[in-house]
């Protein structure tokens, strides 16, 4: 086991509390290698990052979770000194196996074979590996497969990035959705694909000729659009919450329950097993998550009733939220029958799954909750998300002055009359 590192200015909470806000604090664990705290602006804590030198003055840099600032650490997203210090060695450890897995791959002349060497090492290592594939199947590889990467060009990058953003969407079956170019909300949607799609060939790439400091990388000069990553986020109220929930058959009203109790994806409910559910600390752990990264959620009290009934008289290798016959949810289970619960419950237009977990976040955020604490308990590794989702829903000091200091008009009278028909 590496020997710890020991640091004054980050090893404990009392440190790390008198350091600046938006200001990173680097130490070196060896050489080539460090860890860095960053304070959030607004004392909502701090975030870990590692350092990797990848060749000589280039670094590579990534989110390793939250600090344990304002909450107990738990090993996964939020993460002590020294916990910090052990994930920033794995990293680098992991980074030296992904150079291994390239340099026993046949050739990397293509962009084709730079994908599939990025989606080998993903595949190892990330959950979400079959859904990149499928991203670089649908727009990369048809336009971009055969091109050798030293000919690439900055131009011709751009022309495939700003034509993603003008072509149809795609459903899951493979025939396109139709595109009215006039309606700004469409447009937004396809340049943040777009976006979303070129970060992935730019991670590949740089994946694959990581070590190769003589070629040109004219990718990094591609620009993604800006502006378009800010959707209005939809959540519904309490009251649609509960016409919902009565208007779902029984087996997908547990389901529906659970998600808006806490929070988890469809993919990470439906892999839930009646022993995830621990009474006694009131949690509910999930393993399979889509960041990789397993994590306890913690449970109202009304929850735990709620699982406690679920799964009373149920051996524990039974899933949590099983359909009628016994059977567990399948990948596409969800859509149908929750666009027959939104019909029978007036809600218009229907919501997916995933708007569940935006209800139980945003409720959150309606009641003050830090968003650092938001962020830990739907599984991910930092605010960002959060901050871009649910911010301007939380109790702002702004919006509170305002609205206590702008003068009523409402006596004020009006020279309007109104006709009676």
């Amino acid at each position: 086991m590496a020997r710890k590192t020991r640091s004054s200015e980050l090893e404990t909470r009392t440190a790390r509390a008198r350091l600046l806000a938006g200001k990173y604090y680097w130490r070196g664990i060896r050489q080539g290698l460090a860890i860095g705290y960053r304070k959030v602006k607004g004392n909502m804590g701090g975030t870990w990052t590692v350092r990797l030198m990848v060749d000589y003055n280039r670094y590579r840099t990534k989110g390793l979770g939250v600090a344990d600032d304002h909450q107990d650490a738990d090993g996964a997203s939020v993460l002590t000194y020294d916990q910090a210090q052990e994930k920033a060695r794995a990293y680098a450890a992991d980074a030296v196996t992904g150079k291994a897995q390239i340099e026993n791959y046949p050739s990397i002349d293509t962009v084709a074979d730079a994908i599939g060497a990025y989606l080998a090492w993903f595949a190892v290592n990330r959950r979400s590996g079959e859904r990149t594939g499928a991203v670089c199947r649908a727009h990369i590889l048809p336009a971009l497969g055969d091109r050798p990467i030293q000919e690439l060009t900055k131009r011709e990058l751009e022309q495939w990035h700003h034509g993603l953003a003008t072509t149809c969407a795609r459903r899951r079956d493979g025939h396109a959705r139709p595109f009215d170019p006039q309606n700004p909300e469409v447009r937004r949607k396809r340049k943040a694909t777009a976006n979303r799609v070129l970060t992935v060939l730019k991670a590949a790439l740089n994946f694959a000729l990581d070590d190769d400091g003589d070629i040109q990388r004219p990718w990094q000069r591609v620009k993604p659009f800006r502006g378009v990553d800010a959707p209005v986020v939809r959540f519904l109220s309490a009251e649609e919450c509960h016409r919902l929930i009565s208007a779902c058959e029984p087996d997908f009203r547990a389901l529906v329950q659970g998600a808006l109790y806490t929070g988890a994806r469809y993919g990470e409910l439906v892999r839930m097993r009646v022993s995830d559910f621990n009474a006694e600390s009131g949690t509910i752990f999930a393993r399979h998550t889509k960041a990789g990264k397993p994590r306890h959620i913690y449970l109202t009290e009304e929850a735990q009733r709620f699982c406690a009934q679920v799964t009373t008289d149920r051996r524990g290798d039974e899933p949590l939220f099983a359909r009628v016959d016994g059977s567990a949810w399948g990948a596409s289970h969800q859509i149908r029958r929750l666009k027959v619960a939104c019909a029978a419950a007036e809600i218009d237009p229907a919501v997916s799954f995933h708007i569940l977990r935006h209800t139980y976040a945003s409720a959150l955020a309606l009641k003050g909750v830090p968003l650092q604490v938001i962020a830990h308990a739907l599984g991910h590794a930092d605010t960002r998300i959060c901050e871009r989702h649910y911010a301007h829903l939380q109790p702002s000091y702004i919006a509170d002055t305002i609205r206590a200091n702008v003068p009523s008009y409402a006596d004020a009278g009006t020279n309007v009359v109104s006709f009676k028909r």
